[in-house]
């Protein structure tokens, strides 16, 4: 079946799951764009340059730099680990677009993207729907639920794109803290979820002289090659992600490599299956922090950011986890906003809360296990800024945690 013939036998105004993050195939959705009038966008992670125009809804779970000023957003409420669950009942795709690497022996690979997407392919295919593949020869081959059947694919895309790649940033001062703060607090055997970003990266470096460290994250970059290359991991036991991000190097490492093992969202972010991982840290960050242990990541004057994404999900299954731990670590300070990060209480919805710690350049606010008002001062007295602290006391004082 060739594109046009596939894309007219769609409904109405359907709704296309396309690939996301930084995997977009981009030369296959703007054939799409160019032949459908009206649909409905669904992507996570939408980057710069997706279609945005009237006629086009974009759907997603997590906003993306493309996405998150649009009037033509959608945003849907929900843990990352559900949204397959919103693609089998009251979000079914009528589509969905891969990005993929050429077939070899009956299968092709979704690469560095897993995510939600073996779910979208299932429940395409249970409604009678099409999926399309893009066929690019610059995609690594990767293993586990990365795999899909070719006789599941109903068109494909010759079209090679050079992959998008993250540019290695210096670590600022700051970071390195927050990074030497956190590593401090992990020892040989524990179980990392390793994001991308100054912070993630300065916690990884600091744990190069540990062993047997284990890998079980919804995302890694480079930081996790730099622990794999120094001995850092326990060999026996697979490097498990959902999707990637890093630099040509990452990508040719993982490119045939079986210790890489992609894994579906809704099993790398089940809390209960983050749980059954030894000494289970996890790392997130937040836009603002409280003096209740809340933490706001995903709004800014109430206009959605990001989104709920994997913090809940990592967050509540560190702390089931065995000698586990969750962190939110983020600056006292916001730079561009010239305002503290930690608050009285946040004045936007609540991405997540009770995490172990909290943990700015200023030291480590421990949260878990204590009471309200021993929270509130761990807070204030080693997680803010010295400027607001004063003022801090007050409100505490205000909210009767002082």
């Amino acid at each position: 079946m060739d594109l046009d013939r596939a894309l007219a036998a769609l409904p109405a105004n359907p709704r296309i799951v396309v690939t996301g993050n930084h995997a977009t195939p981009w030369h296959t959705l703007r054939l799409v764009d160019e032949r459908l009038a009206e649909y409905r966008l669904w992507m996570l992670n939408g980057q710069h340059g997706i279609p945005d125009r009237e006629g086009v809804t974009l759907e997603t779970s997590f906003v993306g730099p493309g996405q998150r000023r649009s009037p033509r957003l959608s945003y849907v409420p929900s843990r990352l680990s559900l949204v397959p669950t919103l693609f089998a009942g009251s979000m079914p795709p009528d589509a969905v677009v891969l990005h993929t690497t050429r077939p070899r022996d009956g299968k092709v690979s979704l690469g560095v993207e897993v995510n939600v997407l073996p779910a979208a392919i299932e429940a395409v295919r249970s409604r009678g729907g099409i999926v399309v593949a893009q066929v690019n020869d610059h995609l690594p081959w990767t293993y586990g639920d990365a795999l899909v059947d070719v006789e599941h694919l109903d068109v494909l895309v010759e079209a090679d794109e050079p992959l998008a790649h993250a540019a290695g940033a210096p670590i600022d001062d700051a970071s390195a803290r927050i990074g030497e703060l956190v590593a401090a607090r992990v020892g040989d055997g524990a179980t990392l979820q390793a994001g991308i970003g100054a912070v993630p990266d300065a916690t990884m470096r600091g744990l190069i002289g540990r062993r047997g460290l284990r890998i079980w994250t919804e995302m890694f970059s480079d930081s996790v090659l730099a622990l794999e290359l120094a001995g850092a991991l326990d060999r026996d036991v697979p490097i498990s992600a959902s999707f990637l991000f890093g630099s040509p190097e990452l990508f040719e490492w993982v490119d045939g490599n079986d210790r890489v093992e992609m894994v579906r969202t809704e099993v790398t972010n089940d809390p209960a299956r983050i749980a059954g991982n030894p000494a289970m840290v996890s790392v997130n960050t937040a836009l603002q922090v409280d003096l209740f242990g809340q933490a706001n990541a995903s709004r800014i004057n109430a206009r959605i950011h990001s989104g709920t994404g994997g913090q809940t999900d990592f967050i509540v299954g560190a702390l089931h986890s065995p000698g586990g731990q969750a962190f939110i670590a983020l600056r006292s300070w916001h730079p561009k906003a010239d305002v503290s990060t930690v608050v009285a209480l946040v004045d936007e919805p609540v991405t997540s809360f009770q995490m172990s710690a909290i943990v700015t350049e200023q030291g480590l606010a421990e949260v878990f296990g204590r009471d309200q008002r021993e929270q509130a001062r761990q807070i204030i007295d080693h997680a803010a800024h010295p400027s607001v602290r004063d003022d801090l006391w007050e409100e505490a004082a205000a909210l009767g945690l002082a």
